[in-house]
């Protein structure tokens, strides 16, 4: 078991004059969990308020932000995302071959915002707005699971099972809650299948594998030191996902001591592989990405983010 000490120290707050030019582009899904043309509406006046043009698009298909973000004709400083998680991850496998990417601003809707959280990202109109043309930017981070550019984590296992379980009907009626349902009845059919990862070339064994490029883990829960604006990954693996060792973990988590934990391993990694015998489901960012093999690294491209 591998035992480190990070900060939660929240982001600080800043003090950089507004600047009273610029360009932004509102992207949302109306569809979405969450989705309030009041606030988009809100951001845009208060952003025009401060001198800025902007402008709000709404998506009529899946996959329309991935479109617009690979598009080199893009001429917008700030690409500002409505949506959670799901919705930010779209953007960056389109940022990443940008030629010359635009920031990227987020305001924060949908059923997951652990992205919010990370950078503790302001939730009112008129914050967003200003935190836009304030300008400040941190570098964005971020892996790679066979390719596929993911933002917070990727992972096999039992919460993967549940990704690719959840109904989508039941995600938008209930939110979160559709998870532990969901979660309760793919416990009670599951059957066992051992994980065999490889982090720089080292094996390890386990039920449980989730790389990790964010602090934070399903919401407020800290799985490993490094934010999505540190370089570097961290994997988190658990020996054993029965019901009492899954209970165990689940309160370790809680409390922000999964790498204490009895059975669990962190550590850091340049490159690592995640294979099973029989294929293993998998998910990227809360959205179903197959089944193993995985192979996972860092990208060597990052991306602006507007932050508070």
């Amino acid at each position: 078991m591998r035992i480190f000490q990070w900060s939660a120290t929240p982001l600080e707050p800043s003090t950089i004059e507004l600047k009273n030019t610029g360009s932004a582009l509102i992207m949302a899904n109306p569809t979405s969990g969450g989705y309030s043309a009041k606030t988009l509406k809100k951001v845009k006046a208060r952003l025009e308020e401060l001198g800025w043009t902007a402008e709000i698009r709404l998506t009529s298909s899946a996959g329309e932000i991935g479109e617009v973000c690979t598009d080199p004709s893009l001429d917008v400083r700030t690409l500002v995302i409505a949506g959670g998680d799901g919705s930010i991850n779209e953007a960056i496998i389109g940022l990443q071959d940008h030629p010359h990417p635009p920031q990227l601003a987020v305001v924060p809707i949908g059923t997951a915002n652990v992205l919010a959280l990370e950078l503790s990202l302001p939730r009112k109109a008129n914050a967003i707005a200003e935190t836009i043309a304030r300008q400040k930017t941190k570098r964005l981070h971020f892996g790679l699971a066979n390719g596929h550019p993911f933002l917070l984590m990727a992972s096999a296992g039992f919460d993967a099972e549940v990704v690719h379980s959840v109904p989508l009907a039941l995600k938008r009626r209930l939110g979160k809650l559709a998870y532990v349902f969901t979660a309760f009845k793919v416990g009670l059919t599951r059957k066992d299948n051992p994980l065999q990862i490889t982090l720089d070339g080292e094996p390890f064994a386990g039920k449980f594998a989730v790389a990790s490029n964010a602090r934070h883990y399903g919401g407020p829960f800290v799985i490993c030191p490094s934010e999505v604006t540190d370089p570097g990954l961290h994997m988190l693996i658990l020996e054993k996902d029965d019901l009492w060792s899954s209970i165990n973990y689940g309160i370790a988590l809680m409390l922000g001591r999964i790498h204490k934990a009895r059975g669990a391993t962190v550590k850091p990694f340049t490159a690592a592989t995640i294979s099973a015998q029989s294929a293993v489901a998998t998910q990227v960012d809360g959205d179903p990405f197959g089944a193993t093999p995985v192979e996972i690294r860092q990208a060597d491209k990052t991306i602006p983010i507007l932050v508070p």
